[in-house]
């Protein structure tokens, strides 16, 4: 995986996995900038935070902290499918890519996004995939991604 503490514009800002004690630095509130996110208990966020370390390097988050103000600004996951085709290969998922709208401009997304996709590749996965909207799709492509086929969805709640 890349350097997983790595800095970025000197030593407040590094990339690194997703800890226990991120909730109390804004982790939540940064996920609610990019969709619905609901009041997590405390008791609730250990519980899936265990739950989610138990995949061990199949499922991963990653989130850049500004050391100075101790908040999470950036964040982003990547799961790993396992596959019986393509001689048993695997596929990383990159989801709920976000960074705070005061700390965007900063290259931070290109970063989470590399960050994630260069631990698909040290995973052995033979491709990364993600799901954009449209507004977003020429970020994507500066990240070195294309577009391919259309994304379908049915929502339950």
């Amino acid at each position: 995986m890349e350097n997983s503490n790595s800095s970025i514009e000197g030593n407040n800002l590094r990339v690194r996995k997703l800890e226990l004690s991120d909730k109390s630095k804004g982790f939540l509130d940064l996920l609610r900038q990019l969709t619905v996110c609901d009041s997590v208990s405390d008791k609730e966020f250990e519980d899936r935070f265990k739950e989610i370390s138990m995949y061990g390097d199949d499922h991963v988050i990653c989130v850049i902290e500004d050391e100075i103000s101790c908040k999470i600004i950036a964040s982003g996951s990547v799961f790993i499918e396992k596959k019986f085709i393509r001689k048993c290969g695997k596929v990383g998922h990159i989801e709920d890519v976000v960074v705070d709208a005061g700390s965007r401009g900063m290259q931070l997304g290109k970063k989470i996004v590399g960050f994630l996709a260069d631990h698909a590749r040290s995973m052995g996965c033979y491709k990364v995939i993600l799901d954009c909207s449209d507004e977003n799709k020429v970020f994507y492509e500066k990240c070195g991604f294309k577009k391919k086929e259309v994304q379908m969805v049915k929502y339950f709640v």
